[in-house]
């Protein structure tokens, strides 16, 4: 198993901690007027998504974590789990509802998602940035009124709720940014 230590740790890096699966998201280096040198850096668990932060020494070592990113297709799904197929192996494998959580509302089939793999186990899930979906159940529209920053509620084709600008009629189809959940723009046809 490799290992990084304190002069090649940097953002993006997969490390163990304590048998945990981490990223590292924030790296500084810091010497002090008296005393050793340490890089303070910021984790997240790949598993719960907390955020930690841990010092090391100058000479300490972490050992990198047994992690792989797949691009994988979402077919479909049943009670129990969703099923992906690698794009480029073809083979489908089912992922647990509780993984995906609360972003299953945003996929409807076909989407091209990322997933991690820890010990060839699915860990986590990471949406495309946008997906298309309809508009099943709104207010009619008001024509003209493009430029207002009003909004209205509105129910997706996935049953997901969101806010639209007025002049969005059910049946439409919209674009949705899945990292804040909002209205992106209305898909021409």
């Amino acid at each position: 198993m490799a290992s990084y230590n304190t002069s090649n740790i940097k953002n993006g890096l997969k490390v163990l901690i304590n048998g945990d699966p981490h990223e590292i998201i924030e790296n500084s280096f810091h010497k002090p007027g008296k005393g050793q040198a340490f890089s303070k850096i910021k984790l997240k668990n790949l598993l719960n998504g907390r955020v930690n932060e841990k010092t090391l020494k100058i000479g300490d070592s972490l050992d990198s974590a047994d992690v792989e990113i797949s691009e994988m297709q979402y077919l479909y799904n049943d009670e129990v789990s969703y099923f992906f197929m690698n794009i480029e192996s073809f083979d489908q494998i089912p992922i647990k509802k509780e993984i995906l959580g609360e972003d299953k509302i945003w996929i409807k089939g076909e989407e091209i998602c990322s997933i991690t793999f820890f010990n060839n186990n699915p860990i986590s899930i990471e949406l495309p940035l946008f997906v298309e979906l309809m508009i099943k159940n709104t207010e009619p529209g008001l024509k003209g009124d493009t430029t207002s920053k009003a909004t209205k509620p509105a129910i997706l084709e996935t049953d997901a709720k969101i806010q639209v600008p007025l002049f969005i009629n059910q049946d439409d189809i919209i674009r949705i940014d899945t990292r804040s959940k909002e209205y992106v723009s209305r898909v021409k046809i």
